[in-house]
């Protein structure tokens, strides 16, 4: 919505906003182009219109939409998801995401359903079977592991500390 309004007030139409994209019908001149790249950065967004930018922030928003919102409810693996989504092939979106954000697809994946657990664990509605079941976990052991190799902490350790912290504030 913050991006449709920047629009409207720059009186760009024609323009098609999903997540993390926007489409237009009609190219931008260059004064457009720079007054859409600064209303953007005021609201804490970027123009990026290079294509291979385009393509990580599209992988990124496919793993976030992914574990956010869809709760990892894929019926195949990673790797095929994201190749048949940007239909491209996996290891030239791999390599491409390496070498731009000196991260693998991988290892940002598994950072990002850290910060799910967190926020699960946070909200108190589920047991750590039913998040690892949620974000598809072959064990809680599996999560639990996996969140001490990222956080340092046990995810039992990891919510005392935010509770305490929580009623240190309050």
């Amino acid at each position: 919505m913050v991006v449709e309004n920047v629009l409207e007030s720059l009186k760009i139409t024609d323009s098609k906003v999903t997540l993390g994209e926007v489409g237009l019908k009609n190219s931008l001149i260059d004064t457009q182009k720079q007054q859409l790249q600064s209303e953007l950065l005021k609201v804490g967004f970027a123009l990026i219109d290079d294509k291979k930018s385009m393509t990580i922030e599209r992988v990124k928003n496919l793993i976030i939409d992914l574990i956010q919102n869809k709760n990892n409810n894929i019926h195949m693996n990673y790797s095929q998801f994201l190749a048949k989504e940007l239909g491209m092939d996996y290891s030239y979106i791999s390599s491409l995401f390496s070498s731009i954000e000196n991260i693998t697809i991988e290892k940002y994946i598994i950072l990002q359903k850290i910060e799910k657990v967190k926020e699960l664990m946070m909200y108190d509605e589920y047991s750590l079977n039913q998040i690892a079941d949620l974000l598809n976990y072959s064990s809680v052991q599996a999560l639990s592991g996996q969140f001490k190799k990222i956080t340092g902490f046990s995810p039992a350790y990891y919510k005392k500390l935010k509770e305490h912290k929580r009623k240190a504030l309050g």
